[in-house]
C-alpha cells in the first residue's frame, strides 16, 4: 500500500511518519521533494527561494516527482510505502500559485507520476491560531516566510488536490494528542 502523511509545515507530518516507522517496520519511508539524490538538490533549491518564477519552480517539483517515482515509488509498489507529502503537495502548491491551468496541472503531474498516486492521503489539519503558534516557535524556511495565509491557502488546496486527482483523503485534526492522532491513521490504513 503507497499513503502519503500531507499538512503544511508544522502540522506534525515528521512526527506521524516516525510513529508509522515503529508499526510498519519493513515499509519504504521517502519524502517529496527530496527522496533521492537529485531530489535533495532540487528540494534545497526550492526552500532556498531561489527561484524567482513560479513556473520553474513547478517545474523543479515536478522533476523531483518524477525521479522519486523511477527510484523510490515503482520498484517498491509491492510493499508498504509511507511518504512525508506526494503529488496531492504539488498539485496543490501549484494551484495556489494560480499562474498554470488547473488542466495543464494535473496533466504534467500525471506525466511525472506515470499516474502512480497514493491509495490513501492523510491531511493533517491546523488551524489558523495553532498555525501561528508553531511558527513563533522555528526559524522559517522560505515557504514558511511566504506567511501564515499562504500556508493555509495550501491547506485548503491540499484537499481540492486531492479531490481533482480522485485520492481517498483523510482529514486529521493536527492539534489533536499526538497518540490520538497516530490510532486515527492506523485505524483508517487497515480499512
Amino acid at each position: 500500500m503507497y499513503i502519503a502523511v500531507e499538512g503544511i509545515d508544522t502540522a506534525g507530518k515528521s512526527t506521524q511518519i516516525e510513529r508509522l516507522r515503529a508499526h510498519f517496520s519493513e515499509a519504504i519511508i521517502t519524502k517529496e521533494p527530496g527522496g533521492t539524490e537529485a531530489g535533495k538538490e532540487i528540494r534545497e533549491i526550492v526552500l532556498s527561494a531561489k527561484t524567482k518564477s513560479k513556473k520553474a519552480e513547478f517545474l523543479l517539483f515536478l522533476a523531483d516527482r518524477a525521479e522519486h517515482m523511477k527510484e523510490v515509488i515503482e520498484p517498491n509498489l509491492e510493499k508498504m510505502i509511507i511518504s512525508d507529502r506526494s503529488v496531492v503537495s504539488g498539485v496543490a502548491y501549484a494551484l495556489v500559485q494560480g499562474e498554470i491551468s488547473e488542466t495543464a496541472i494535473l496533466h504534467l503531474n500525471r506525466f511525472a507520476t506515470g499516474g502512480i498516486y497514493p491509495q490513501k492521503v492523510f491531511l493533517l489539519s491546523l488551524t489558523k491560531e495553532e498555525l501561528s503558534f508553531r511558527l513563533s516557535q522555528k526559524k522559517l524556511d522560505g515557504i514558511e516566510l511566504r506567511g501564515e495565509e499562504y500556508l493555509l491557502k495550501i491547506q485548503e488546496a491540499l484537499t481540492t488536490a486531492a479531490n481533482l486527482l480522485n485520492i481517498e483523503l483523510i482529514t486529521i485534526d493536527a492539534t489533536k494528542n499526538i497518540d490520538d492522532i497516530t490510532k486515527e491513521i492506523l485505524d483508517n490504513i487497515s480499512n
